[in-house]
């Protein structure tokens, strides 16, 4: 089976590459790259070459630089693109930023300008997948994960399946936090969770072991809440309140008085951080004399990058360091090797994915991208039923549902008045006028 990876001289590519050498089944026989950018694909070619040197089995790769080449004959595609590339991505944090709101580049009006200048492009690459690999599988984790996966729907349907590597990071921690032995993830049926939201806006609202609730003991244990990220980052008084676990991102939206300002006045965003750090990797990489010289440079620049992720969250709640539990989790790589595993074998794993919604949650409309637990079989990813949501869980989804909507709908139509429902009607965009001004700036610079 053919593996195309869309972005492929993106900085995480290596990652799904260990995966796959990793990988006991040998899922994937041939690993194409596509990119916009070929001295950073030529970059992480070699790093791959790195990687699979000395392996028993290692998986060929080739370059595309023609996006219908690269798509031709793919039995899964995974998209992981950056449109705009960290330039973009500095816009869409400073603007905001200069208009007193979060600047952040998948929440707020900083992933809604990412979800304008993304989805066109999206939309391009599901029709030409539509038109020469109609069977293939496609694996979206192209930022914002859940409007993109929306817009490409449009065009495949169920097969399209958006992932994150969040809602499993939080699973696997809180797990640990409650004393489970991380081997009972392996252990079929043993470790059940109930997990609802939109991507970078869910609930963890039940975790099990053999049948038996951890929840409500974990949340009243100090220690153990101590003891992991999310415990940390929202506070033990905060997730008693709440009763459930929420998913990091939601820290924008629950403490977005303290979020704004630990980055309003930043002299670096997340984004000039990654476009220095990045940058400085492709370009010490491309001369670090050959496939060795750049793996080993991509290993120390990832494991800088993990340790400074959501630092400005961590800064407004205290200040930690990550420690090596928070970064365990899951990573998108293994999510996505799972979800091709249960596809190929028909196996009924259970996952955490963003799919259409169908009636899981009645409110939103049948085709409305939601992420949850799903059963994935030969068939796709089918959702499963869940616990009716909370009134605040269930107002948070619809309002962050409309604005993903209306900016896939602004992006295909060219529309400003939905371009402007977007940024306005978004919770951590507090006026009308501000959102205009954003609109305006970003319409400048593009």
């Amino acid at each position: 089976m053919r593996l195309t990876i869309l972005g492929g001289g993106g900085f995480r590519v290596p990652l799904v590459y260990r995966a796959l050498l990793d990988d006991p089944a040998h899922a994937v026989s041939e690993v194409v790259l596509h990119d916009s950018d070929p001295r950073r694909v030529a970059v992480i070619a070699e790093v791959l070459t790195r990687l699979a040197r000395g392996h028993p089995a290692p998986v060929p790769v080739r370059v595309e630089n023609r996006l219908d080449d690269a798509l031709a004959g793919a039995g899964f595609v995974f998209s992981a693109i950056r449109v705009g590339g960290t330039a973009g991505r500095i816009r869409d944090e400073r603007i905001p930023l200069s208009e007193g709101v979060l600047g952040q580049e998948t929440v707020g009006a900083g992933g809604v300008l990412y979800g304008l200048r993304t989805v066109p492009v999206a939309l391009h690459i599901a029709e030409r997948i539509a038109a020469l690999a109609p069977g293939a599988w496609v694996i979206n984790f192209t930022n914002p994960a859940g409007t993109v996966t929306e817009a490409m729907s449009q065009v495949l349907g169920d097969r399209v399946i958006g992932i994150c590597d969040s809602p499993v990071g939080l699973v696997r921690r809180a797990a640990r936090a409650a004393g489970v032995d991380p081997a009972a993830f392996d252990q079929t049926g043993r470790v059940g969770y109930d997990y609802v939201g939109l991507n970078h806006l869910g609930w963890l609202r039940s975790l099990t072991l053999d049948g038996t609730e951890l929840l409500p003991g974990l949340l009243a244990d100090d220690a153990a809440l101590g003891s992991f990220e999310e415990g940390r980052l929202f506070g033990a008084d905060w997730l008693r309140t709440l009763g459930v676990l929420p998913n990091e991102y939601l820290h924008y939206y629950y403490f977005r008085r303290e979020t704004l300002g630990s980055v309003r006045d930043t002299t670096e965003t997340r984004g000039e951080f990654l476009d220095q750090q990045q940058g400085g990797f492709f370009e010490r990489a491309a001369s670090a004399g050959g496939p060795k010289g750049a793996y080993e440079l991509w290993e120390r620049t990832r494991l800088e990058r993990e340790e400074t992720y959501m630092a400005h969250s961590r800064e407004a709640s205290g200040g930690w360091q990550r420690d090596s539990h928070d970064l365990e989790g899951g990573g998108y790589d293994r999510v996505a090797l799972a979800l091709m595993h249960a596809i190929v074998g028909d196996s009924g794993t259970r996952l955490i994915l963003n799919v259409r919604n169908g009636t899981t949650v009645p409110q939103l409309a049948p085709d409305a991208i939601v992420e949850t637990v799903c059963e994935v079989t030969s068939q796709g990813a089918g959702p499963l039923p869940c616990a009716p949501l909370s009134e605040d869980q269930l107002g948070l989804m619809l309002q962050v549902k409309a604005v993903e909507r209306a900016t896939v709908e602004a992006a295909v139509y060219k529309d400003r008045d939905a371009a402007l429902r977007a940024l306005a009607l978004h919770p951590l965009v507090d006026s009308p006028a501000v959102a205009a001004r954003i609109l305006e700036r970003a319409a400048g610079e593009a």
